[in-house]
């Protein structure tokens, strides 16, 4: 008997799944010097072990042509096999080396996993509803600080740094799960069956408007690393905040990325999704000096921080449906490719930022303004066509 469950449904097991797999990539940050204790090294050693997770993104492109080629179920099924693999690896060991390949798996599933899961909803939503879709799955993002941060506080007090991962291990083992049996066996892309995955990543790189798109997602995605990897120190250094008191700290940021979720969902298909990502832009620029002036108070740093997530959340989310409509024909591999720069970017944050950290949070400030404005000049470039039409949303 042919089992059928609503696209509602099918999004919220998407937005749980999202959420799964965000406190893996995200629990690193406001945990940071707890991690790096546990492993054995200091920040810069941390830092390594998050450039080179994020700099495994560049990989994703060639895992993502599989829900091209192959299907969109069957690339997220592969996906979030990788994370369960990864979250399960320091059962067994529990060493520096094994954390940073630990880390490289999951997120290797969480980067096939979101291409594949935005290419079903894009293949499923027209455009015009796309952002709001989107929007509402990606508050699992937001989701994974809300709950999450809290969770992992509790979790690694008091049952160790390394526990995390067997909780996600089994949420990612229901994830698989859930995925066999709500998600219908898709077909792959016309044309795709017989197309080598380097092909596919070809039709992407030859195209001016993808790739000014995806050098867009790379600058900002740096600027918002530049800020992130260094917030857990400087509150713990600034203000003495414990391991707690950072988690809650943390899920304030959490409610400010709903936030700006809310606000996509509610006016990204309205105002245009380019229109929404200059507006995103321009107001996480200003945040960016902001932040430091207003850090020299904890309650001060904490209504920075918020102010700076929720434009940035605003400004990525508005995004994604623009990204979905550059190349129909090669969508998962574009998406894929996207991750891969969102990646990039991180990883290139990642070395700037302890560095630029060295004279204080205004350096990180300013350094994290100057990858906006170079992100704003790529956005310039982007142009988005459809049934024959340029767009200018």
């Amino acid at each position: 008997m042919k089992r059928t469950f609503s696209l509602r449904l099918q999004v919220a097991v998407f937005t749980f799944i999202r959420m799964t797999m965000n406190i893996s990539m995200r629990m690193i940050y406001p945990f940071l010097s707890v991690f790096a204790r546990g492993v054995g090294v200091d920040l810069v050693g941390i830092s390594r072990a998050i450039s080179i997770r994020s700099l495994a993104g560049i990989f994703s492109p060639l895992l993502t042509t599989i829900a091209d080629r192959r299907g969109r179920k069957t690339g997220m099924l592969v996906a979030t096999l990788l994370f369960f693999c990864g979250a399960s690896l320091l059962f067994f060991w529990r060493s520096y080396t094994v954390f940073v390949i630990a880390l490289c798996l999951t997120a290797l599933g969480l980067f096939l996993y979101f291409p594949s899961m935005q290419a079903y909803v894009s293949d499923h939503v027209t455009y015009e509803r796309r952002g709001r879709v989107l929007a509402i799955i990606e508050m699992g993002w937001a989701l994974s600080f809300i709950l999450g941060m809290p969770l992992i506080a509790f979790v690694i007090e008091h049952f160790g740094w390394y526990a995390p991962f067997f909780m996600l291990s089994g949420l990612g083992f229901i994830s698989m799960i859930l995925l066999w049996w709500m998600i219908p066996s898709t077909a792959p892309q016309p044309g795709n069956n017989n197309r080598k995955a380097l092909q596919n990543i070809g039709v992407v790189l030859t195209s001016k408007p993808a790739v000014a798109a995806l050098l867009m997602g790379m600058l900002f995605s740096a600027s918002n690393e530049v800020i992130s990897l260094v917030f857990g120190y400087w509150l713990e250094d600034s203000f003495g905040l414990r391991l707690g008191a950072l988690g809650a700290a943390s899920a304030v940021i959490g409610f400010a990325e709903l936030s700006g979720e809310t606000l996509t969902a509610g006016l990204v298909d309205r105002l245009g999704k380019k229109r929404s990502i200059w507006i995103g832009l321009m107001l996480n620029a200003a945040f960016c000096l902001v932040l430091p002036w207003a850090g020299q108070t904890l309650p001060g740093a904490l209504v920075g921080l918020f102010l700076f997530y929720l434009s940035f959340e605003f400004t990525i989310v508005s995004s994604l449906p623009m990204m979905t409509e550059i190349l129909p024909s090669a969508r998962a591999t574009l998406l894929g490719i996207n991750a891969a720069a969102f990646s990039m970017g991180r990883g290139l944050g990642a070395l700037l930022s302890p560095i630029l950290f060295v004279s204080g949070i205004w350096a990180n400030g300013i350094g994290s303004l100057v990858l906006n404005l170079a992100a704003m000049l790529a956005l310039s470039q982007v142009r988005i066509h459809k049934s024959g039409e340029a767009r200018t949303d």
